[in-house]
């Protein structure tokens, strides 16, 4: 058995914050929760003084590579980097090679996964070999395990064919989540249109309008169809604004922000280069502080890493060749804590809200309080630790908060009978 004592729980679920022991037993679930608990011979205990007990954080947005680009991580390091960072569920992106399209695919995933000591959730393709033209067996995948469809890494160009597709996963009741950048306005990735870093490596980059369209457009379906819509990594000050008012029009819509957008701008690319390029690209300051004020006031539901692993080779070319895309799974609590709570923009329990809660609750996952007969899916941290990353779980380093000083520190998580706790 195990005993973790002397820490705070803290559960957006019950919104608790207090101190707790927490026994759980060898069959991974949590038996009692109490102001203390006496050790007793046999079991484990873990000191959590100074640090937090929250439920695991839980990430719908990651990139594993595998099957297909396996040079870059794998099912079992993606698991070791979330575990590192705090997370104790996941949700894989569709664009694998092959695209996870297919029952074959899926079960591919699915059977690695079960190996890995987390929850590992493989979502699946909107439309067949990511291509916008043919929507892929909604109800077959979803009856085999898919938790809801997304073409991320694409955007979902015809309107017709997006509209169908809202109102297939309505009816099947799953969400689509959706990458918005209309490629018309993508002069070049990675970069803002118009900032000194487009200036600086040569390329026109990525206009706001671009995800901004999108958005308008998907706002009106979602609206039409009453399917439940997740837009992916936000960027931009003005998307805000329209998820806000769509809300307020009683779409079922919802927003990811990464990280990296709320704790960097623009001219941070400048600085870090190639490890600072992503789709959609970091915008400015004033983006920035839309898209914090997005998340105070609920807008912005879910803070997802978009997790995106390249190999230093892919990663270190002339910026206009690099490939798009930084880690973000070890990095993400330390950085979102630093932005976030040690500026006193938000409080611990609306950033445990944000990366744990409201994830888990967009795709339907249960039983994920810390409450007597849960299973145990914990994290322990200390949100005032000092926290410099030079090493990394990853199989890939591609990431501009490598040796920054940062603020708090993950201890481990507790996954049933899997513990990292040191």
């Amino acid at each position: 058995m195990l005993l973790i004592q002397n820490g705070t729980l803290l559960d957006p679920y019950t919104d608790t914050n207090a101190p707790s022991d927490i026994l759980i037993g060898d069959d991974g679930i949590i038996h009692r929760i109490a102001l203390h608990i006496d050790a007793f011979p046999g079991v484990q205990v873990i000191d959590a003084s100074g640090c937090t007990v929250s439920p695991g954080l839980v990430d719908v947005h990651v990139h594993f590579r595998d099957p297909g680009q396996t040079e870059k991580e794998d099912i079992h390091t993606g698991a070791a980097a979330a575990a590192a960072g705090g997370y104790t569920t996941v949700v894989c992106m569709a664009n694998t090679r092959p695209t996870c399209d297919s029952l074959s695919t899926l079960e591919y995933v699915q059977d690695k996964a079960a190996k890995e000591p987390i929850n590992i959730l493989q979502a699946c393709a909107i439309t067949r070999g990511l291509g916008g033209k043919e929507l892929t067996d909604f109800e077959a995948l979803h009856a085999a395990g898919a938790p809801g469809f997304t073409d991320d890494g694409v955007n979902l160009t015809s309107g017709r064919l997006c509209l169908e597709a809202m109102q297939r996963a309505k009816a099947l009741g799953v969400p689509l989540s959706f990458h918005e950048e209309d490629p018309a306005f993508v002069l070049s990735p990675g970069v803002n249109y118009g900032s000194e870093a487009a200036k600086k490596f040569g390329v026109l980059g990525a206009m706001r309008a671009s995800e901004e369209a999108m958005i308008a457009r998907d706002i009106e379906l979602a609206l039409q169809t009453g399917a439940r819509v997740a837009f992916q990594h936000i960027s931009s000050g003005r998307s805000v604004a329209l998820i806000r008012e769509g809300k307020a029009r009683g779409a079922d819509i919802h927003a990811e922000a990464t990280p990296h957008h709320l704790g960097m701008t623009e001219d941070d690319v400048l600085t870090f280069g190639v490890n600072a390029r992503m789709n959609p690209p970091l915008r400015t300051e004033s983006d920035r502080q839309a898209l914090i004020a997005g998340l105070v006031d609920g807008t912005i539901d879910m803070i997802a890493t978009d997790h995106a692993p390249h190999t230093a080779e892919q990663k270190n070319r002339p910026f206009a060749q690099s490939m798009s895309g930084i880690t973000g799974l070890e990095t993400a609590f330390s950085v979102c804590n630093s932005a976030l709570v040690q500026t006193g923009r938000v409080t611990p329990m609306q950033l445990m809200r944000a990366m744990s809660q409201n994830p888990a609750q967009f795709y339907g996952l249960t039983g994920k309080a810390v409450a007597e007969g849960n299973r145990a899916e914990l994290m322990v941290a200390d949100w005032n630790a000092e926290a410099v990353y030079t090493e990394y779980k990853s199989k890939s380093s591609n990431t501009p908060f490598t040796g920054l000083p940062l603020r708090g520190k993950v201890r481990g998580i507790i996954c049933g009978t899997y513990c990292t706790v040191k």
